[in-house]
């Protein structure tokens, strides 16, 4: 199984004084720290390898969650620095802890889908990388993507058409190369997606499973009431 990077770096800034002295993935959804309820989803997938890329109060988050041995997996960190880096070069910096083929998961994300299929469609594809997509049609936020065949025809998070039909589900698959070919300083993956869905070189894999985050108090209570009815 492919191993994960965790976008975990972000401000939180949706969350107000929720985050202010607390990282986002340490803020509790149904009586444990969030990051747990993905490592465990991850773990359950079959994944054994997870580097998290840390930014704001990461210390913290290094401190709570350790080296993964008590959750059965090796978790390795990757710190942004004395300034933000953005999504892209978070995935950079931390590529030494990384092997050619990996995923990249956004750490408010929780998404119940079968990470080993989203791996082998990456694998089959013959593309520099792979988006999972989710039949949004505007329902949980803007929808941002022309899907179609097994490819991403388009993606533009600023953007939306008629033709926009999906969202950006939150998981994606990547080559090494791809990422280690930008400009060392901070920039957005989002800018990466969209130039490879210009160039015909994002496929895709369509989730059939809606997604949750915790970005938003929303979505916390989103999803407390989903792991809930779950048991």
């Amino acid at each position: 199984m492919l191993p994960v990077a965790i976008l975990a770096g972000g401000l939180a800034t949706r969350l107000g004084n929720l985050a202010k002295d607390t990282p986002k993935s340490l803020i509790e959804v149904a009586g444990k720290p969030f990051i747990f309820h993905q490592l465990y989803l991850l773990r359950k997938s079959g994944v054994e390898k997870v580097v998290i890329c840390a930014g704001h109060l990461g210390h913290k988050l290094q401190k709570a969650v350790g080296d993964g041995s008590d959750l059965g997996l090796e978790i390795r960190y990757s710190f942004d620095g004395p300034k933000p880096l953005g999504t892209g070069g978070a995935i950079r910096k931390a590529l030494p802890h990384l092997p050619g083929l990996f995923l990249i998961l956004y750490g408010d994300s929780y998404l119940e889908v079968d990470y080993r299929e989203v791996a082998k469609a990456f694998l089959y594809s013959g593309k520099l990388a792979l988006m999972t997509v989710y039949r949004n049609t505007g329902r949980w936020d803007k929808s941002n993507v022309v899907y179609e065949n097994g490819v991403v025809r388009l993606y533009d998070k600023n953007a939306e058409g008629v033709e926009m039909h999906y969202i950006d589900y939150g998981l994606t698959c990547m080559t090494k190369e791809v990422i280690a070919g930008w400009p060392s300083e901070g920039f957005d993956l989002a800018e990466v997606l969209t130039n490879l869905s210009i160039r015909r070189e994002l496929a895709g894999f369509e989730a059939t499973d809606r997604f949750f985050e915790v970005g938003s108090s929303a979505g916390i209570e989103d999803l407390e009431r989903h792991l809930a009815s779950r048991g």
